[in-house]
């Protein structure tokens, strides 16, 4: 049997097809555009999204035996709005998950809801990027939209909506929205009513790994697929990525450097971090996990690289692996603002500590470090907590760098396990689509018997010690210039 994953990125959608036996069996990426009409601003127009998705399956599939498709499913950017009008039409272009326009609304639910309030309808405090706070700033803005919201949906729902006609979310995604009651598993009437919509302009909600339709004829005819090819609900990126790197069960942990940075730790019970620095979100294996999130990881490198030094050859700028822990350059990387543990979308990047005799390879390791450092922010307050984490899995596209990995293992003091597959996400759902169809009883099930570790990076001792005096002047450095966010704002 053969399993579809759709991963819906922000710059392009990759999807991967996957045998029963877990071997992939191909991979295909369709780029499309993103727009920044302002200043802090990011959308995109759905209907790119669905039209590189069917490109993308017809040549994902491209001289298998199509009948064995069975099922398909779905990793996608959260937090994302889509908004449809009662004809199906796309109301406007997709507000991402990195647009910042939405900090008054922020502070409206923060400071005038209230932090407790929320925290007790959906577990979750408002971020710039979470899509009730983008749902407000549409109401606020752009009324001539807002009156004509029929659906309102998340970036890859749209795409299960397009594929089969279920208008549903699953649970991880959902709990990006803020509109959602994480500890309960079901939509939050009162943010419903302070938003100003109603609970039919919301998808049916579903476990990640559960049936919501199959594949619409004329789009099975389209792709030469059987008819009734399964649609699961799928999960969140993060979520599918778990999935695809077996971060499940109580304690695991996934580091993820995508264009987007996360830390994620999976749990069997529920729980809140009591200044919401963290989000508690519902996992794609049926339990919870708390997450932190920096807006800009591997996309700092990629700005780093392409847009400042002019190159694309982003390997031959790490050779400073017998400089690791004597930089004497701090990069700050807040290119979008930033999510966790910060939540302010006003911060902005910034390079300290540059001399005259400061090199190229200085400010490229210091992106490289600050980006860990942000990282370990988050598992700072997860330590608080009292979470015992020992060790971590590695994905995305920064996984792929041998000295980006040896930072990761020293600033965080433990193993990084590195999956024979580093997909991620697209993984993630090809197996969450297995989990529908009957080919494993559980995702756990899954999990336990497709993913395994190809390499193991154990924390250099000196190096640690290194990052520890490091990473404390790091986490000075966000206090002490926040008053000056603050004035660039004003």
């Amino acid at each position: 049997m053969l399993y579809a994953g759709i991963d819906l990125g922000t710059s392009a959608v990759k999807l991967l097809l996957m045998d029963s036996d877990g071997e992939i069996k191909n991979i295909v990426s369709k780029e499309y555009d993103l727009y920044f009409p302002k200043p802090g601003w990011s959308e995109q127009n759905p209907y790119d999204w669905y039209d590189q998705t069917i490109a993308g399956l017809k040549e994902l599939l491209e001289g298998f035996d199509k009948s064995m498709l069975k099922g398909i499913s779905f990793g996608g950017q959260m937090h994302g709005l889509v908004m449809l009008d009662e004809d199906d039409r796309v109301i406007r272009p997709a507000i991402l998950w990195n647009d910042g326009r939405t900090a008054g609304e922020t502070e409206y639910l923060n400071n005038v809801i209230g932090k407790d309030k929320l925290s007790e309808y959906t577990a979750n405090i408002a971020f710039a990027g979470f899509t009730a706070p983008k749902v407000l700033w549409v109401r606020n803005n752009e009324p001539q939209c807002f009156a004509r919201i029929d659906k309102i949906m998340l970036p890859k729902d749209y795409l299960a909506y397009r594929l089969s006609g279920a208008f549903c979310t699953d649970v991880s995604d959902a709990s990006g929205t803020l509109f959602f009651d994480v500890k309960n598993r079901t939509w939050s009437k009162e943010m419903c009513d302070i938003c100003g919509i109603t609970e039919n302009m919301l998808p049916k909600i579903y476990e990640s790994y559960e049936k919501v339709g199959t594949i619409k004829k004329d789009i099975a005819d389209e792709l030469g697929i059987p008819g009734e090819v399964v649609i699961a609900a799928g999960a969140g990126d993060n979520a599918a990525a778990a999935v695809g790197t077996a971060t499940v069960g109580n304690g695991a942990c996934n580091i993820s450097l995508g264009t987007s940075g996360t830390i994620f730790i999976s749990s069997e019970k529920f729980g809140v971090d009591k200044f919401n620095s963290l989000h508690s979100f519902d996992h794609a294996d049926g339990s919870y996990h708390l997450m932190g999130c920096m807006l800009s990881a591997a996309s700092c490198n990629k700005w780093w690289m392409e847009d400042i030094i002019k190159t694309e050859d982003f390997g031959a700028e790490q050779n400073f692996e017998d400089k690791l822990g004597e930089n004497h350059v701090f990069f700050l990387p807040y290119l979008m603002g930033e999510r966790c543990p910060h939540n302010n979308p006003d911060a902005r990047a910034a390079f300290i500590g540059m001399t005259m005799d400061s090199t190229r390879e200085d400010m490229t390791q210091a992106v490289l470090e600050g980006v860990a450092f942000g990282l370990r922010d988050s598992l700072e307050v997860a330590r608080d907590l009292g979470i015992n984490i020992e060790r971590t899995k590695l994905c995305g596209g920064g996984a792929k760098s041998p000295v980006w990995r040896k930072i990761i293992a020293a600033v965080m003091n433990m193993p990084v396990d590195i999956p024979v597959s580093e997909e991620g996400p697209s993984m993630g759902g090809a197996m969450l689509a297995a989990v529908a169809c009957g080919e494993y009883r559980s995702v756990q099930d899954i999990a336990e018997k497709l993913v395994r570790v190809k390499e193991t990076i154990e924390p250099d001792r000196e190096l640690v010690a290194k990052y520890e005096a490091k990473y404390r002047q790091f986490k000075q450095m966000y206090p002490a210039l926040k008053p000056i966010y603050d004035a660039i704002k004003a």
